[in-house]
């Protein structure tokens, strides 16, 4: 087969319809955007990325394609930052009942109409813009903490079953927990890891993850990394605060967006 030929048949499989020139620009725009949250903030790739290519192919797909971009940057956070034994020591039973939750929801959500499955990225996202607005705060001392990191990885697992935006209520708790810089980047590269991967895998098993997939996910490590260098240099440019109330307003539209598709 030609290679042309053979590059644009797999680029139609991995996004669900014909790979125009537009929809691979709106796809390397989303994983440009997501980079550079990452990189501003450490943390939000597939809560920008994922409603974004929801915008223009199925949700499944979306999904699909933040199989190894999530995981490659995790697992260079995980490893940079020191802190891997420390969070699974410390959040096992958040990671157990993230995994299981994760798998066993996923498994169900997969079989879903797309359209429910944009409702459920868009509600997830909304949850996101509402936690991130008004910051909840949560008293967790050492003797309950195991129960608390349990129940919040059954919900985030549940969140990221059925839309793969498992960060809102991960995010919220750490913060509660008032985890130093670089332990929380750490601490929530190796929670989302570990979330990750269950979802990649029964992806893999439902047949929604193969080579199509895999390879345009692969093309997309090029426009995510170029993100998070934008991002890492916006740091010093941007204010949090500012950068915070555009984030919220650009997300919210995407959930408006997403419900009216």
């Amino acid at each position: 087969m030609d290679p042309s030929a053979f590059l644009h048949a797999e680029l139609a499989a991995a996004l669900g319809r014909d790979p125009t020139l537009a929809v691979l620009a709106a796809v390397a725009g989303a994983f440009l955007l997501g980079g550079a949250v990452k990189g501003l903030l450490g943390a939000g790739l597939p809560l920008v990325i994922v409603p974004l290519l929801a915008l223009v192919i199925p949700s499944p797909k979306a999904i699909a394609l933040m199989g190894i971009p999530i995981v490659l940057s995790n697992v260079w956070q995980a490893a940079d930052s020191g802190r891997v034994v420390y969070a699974l020591r410390r959040f096992a039973t958040l990671l157990i009942a993230l995994a299981v939750t994760t798998a066993v929801t996923a498994r169900l959500a997969l079989g879903l109409p797309v359209a429910t499955l944009n409702a459920m990225v868009a509600g997830a996202l909304l949850l996101a813009v509402a936690l991130m607005t008004w910051h909840p705060r949560l008293d967790v001392d050492a003797r309950t903490e195991p129960w608390w990191g349990a129940a919040v990885g059954a919900v985030s697992g549940l969140l990221g079953g059925v839309s793969s935006l498992m960060g809102p209520v991960l995010l919220a708790y750490l913060v509660a927990l008032r985890l130093p810089r670089e332990t929380f980047i750490g601490s929530i590269s190796v929670i989302y890891l570990v979330g990750v991967l269950p979802l990649m895998a029964v992806m893999i098993w439902l047949d929604l993850l193969g080579l199509p997939e895999a390879i345009l996910s692969t093309l997309a490590l090029a426009p995510m990394f170029a993100g998070m260098a934008i991002g890492k240099r916006l740091r010093r440019r941007v204010s949090e605060p500012a950068f915070r109330r555009l984030l919220l307003g650009f997300l919210t539209t995407v959930a408006i967006l997403l419900l009216m598709r």
